[in-house]
């Protein structure tokens, strides 16, 4: 787990930084809807119907439409508990299915990388679409034709009842040509394996109270809000989104704070969730051993362990309805707030 993505009730990806929670956006149209790019997969006429839910016990997200001709789905997962060397570990799937009846369904696939600061070329290949930016390429895996429109990709397909197609994005490393399409075969032990870790992981919870369905879920989010390579557990996954509608107080919350960590450690452990717990203590052991020259530990961090966290407006994004400035960056990292010292002590 490095990052998430935020799908909206239409089906549209609308917030999504790559690699990491932290990275810059290639989607951010929850910010921006014209400049902010997004991912969206949807059926044809919009404004059907829809519901999200999880699948039972994992963070597999399921949108389900319904019109009056039919019922499909949208699952979207990001593999996990797979092996090292499958080529599409990193990446997110999105595997569309007609339910009951045909149903027509429109993608649209536009990035806007670097919160849509960078531009990007765009080449339709065999077996989908490469976005390339200055700083990131991604591919877009398809087994059925991509059509250009404009820096993005637009088309239509229908699927007949009980019929599937899988779409895969991922990073493209230098050098790196291995095709990302997503064989049905494939794409389907992908979604077991992922489906299988999150059941394991979540079987290790002690909790057996009448709010078990509630507990599950919350644990589940609190492992989607931790950066496995360092233990950091971040505030939230999402930047610069309002505290009020049309307010000025919109914070980017993809870091680590010792106080809010604590409280996330101390629902963990209350519920069996030991490992977590270790990997954060070893992450802010490591902090302990990079103090400030007064001797201070931050109220935050990066999840990587940096300690600047410079502030930066994004004065070219329109901000959540209207919500402005848009901020990345979080200046209170040099702030000094002595109540995590008890928050450490409680960790």
């Amino acid at each position: 787990m490095q990052t998430t993505a935020l799908v909206g009730m239409n089906g549209s990806i609308d917030w999504f930084c790559y690699p990491y929670f932290d990275s810059p956006s290639v989607f951010c149209a929850i910010l921006d809807d014209a400049k902010g790019g997004r991912f969206k997969i949807a059926p044809v006429p919009d404004g059907v119907k829809s519901k999200q839910y999880y699948w039972p016990d994992t963070n597999v997200l399921v949108t389900r439409f319904h019109t009056p001709a039919g019922v499909g789905r949208v699952i979207d997962f990001m593999p996990v508990g797979v092996r090292t060397s499958d080529c599409i570990r990193d990446g997110l799937i999105r595997r569309v299915q007609a339910i009951r009846k045909s149903m027509t369904f429109r993608l649209e696939c536009r990035p806007a990388f670097n919160y849509g600061r960078e531009s990007h070329t765009l080449t339709i290949t065999r077996d989908g679409a490469r976005f390339q930016s200055s700083s990131l390429t991604l591919r877009l895996g398809s087994t059925i034709p991509l059509t250009q429109d404009g820096d993005g990709i637009f088309t239509e397909f229908t699927l007949q009842e009980g019929e599937e197609i899988d779409f895969c994005l991922q990073e493209v490393e230098s050098g790196h040509t291995q095709s990302t399409s997503c064989p049905e075969t494939h794409a389907e032990e992908l979604f077991k394996h992922t489906v299988d870790y999150w059941r394991r992981w979540l079987s290790n919870c002690t909790y057996t109270g009448r709010w078990r369905e509630m507990v599950h879920r919350s644990a589940l989010v609190l492992k989607l809000l931790t950066f496995q390579p360092t233990g950091a557990i971040v505030a939230a996954p999402t930047c610069s989104l309002p505290e009020e509608i049309g307010g000025v107080r919109n914070w980017d919350y993809r870091y680590t704070w010792i106080r809010d960590a604590a409280f996330t450690l101390y629902g963990l452990l209350r519920i069996g969730f030991t490992e977590e717990a270790s990997a954060f203590m070893h992450w802010l052991e490591a902090r302990c051993h990079e103090l400030n020259p007064d001797g201070s530990l931050q109220l935050m961090y990066g999840i990587d362990g940096r300690h600047q966290l410079t502030e930066e407006p994004l004065t070219h994004l329109e901000g959540y309805r209207g919500s402005r400035p848009v901020r990345v960056g979080n200046g209170a990292y040099n702030q000094l707030q002595l109540d995590i010292y008890g928050e450490l002590m409680d960790s």
